[in-house]
């Protein structure tokens, strides 16, 4: 049996494809260039919180990949400069030679000791760092800039 194809059955399913192009496109949320897997070898990233009183601040954290995902622990020092930036809820980071500005930190408690562990088997000085308090365990998440 075929098909009559009329010119509405094309616009429709033209209109289907745009459609579906476009989920597929928004769905795309990462910032260009960040790549948590391609970051997995670096040992060091920064971030950069704004204080209100003292401005701009870039704290050096280590950092390990798990699952595709990036993550951080933050000592006293910096978990309270996260708290207290200004442009919450992002922070921008320097990884790998490239720079983001729209970095989400969020919180994730649930993944604190398996970031611990992935911590302990990259880092030598772990054995030190493990026993000092890390008040949040975050992922980092890129956004795109929008446009001006």
């Amino acid at each position: 049996m075929k098909l009559p194809v009329t010119c509405r059955t094309v616009a429709a399913l033209v209109g289907l494809w745009f459609g579906l192009m476009s989920i597929v496109c928004a769905s795309d949320t990462l910032a260009p260039g960040w790549d948590p897997n391609a970051f997995q070898g670096e040992s060091t990233l920064e971030i950069m919180t704004v204080g209100a009183k003292e401005g701009e601040h870039w704290s050096r954290l280590w950092l390990v990949v798990i699952d595709g995902k990036l993550y951080v622990r933050l000592g006293d020092r910096s978990f309270e400069r996260v708290q207290k930036n200004v442009a919450s809820p992002y922070v921008q980071v320097k990884v790998a030679g490239k720079k983001f500005d729209r970095v989400r930190v969020e919180a994730a408690p649930g993944m604190a000791e398996k970031v611990a562990a992935a911590m302990a088997d990259k880092y030598f000085l772990d054995v030190l760092v493990r026993h000092e308090p890390h008040p949040m365990t975050a992922r980092l998440v890129a956004e795109p800039v929008s446009p001006p």
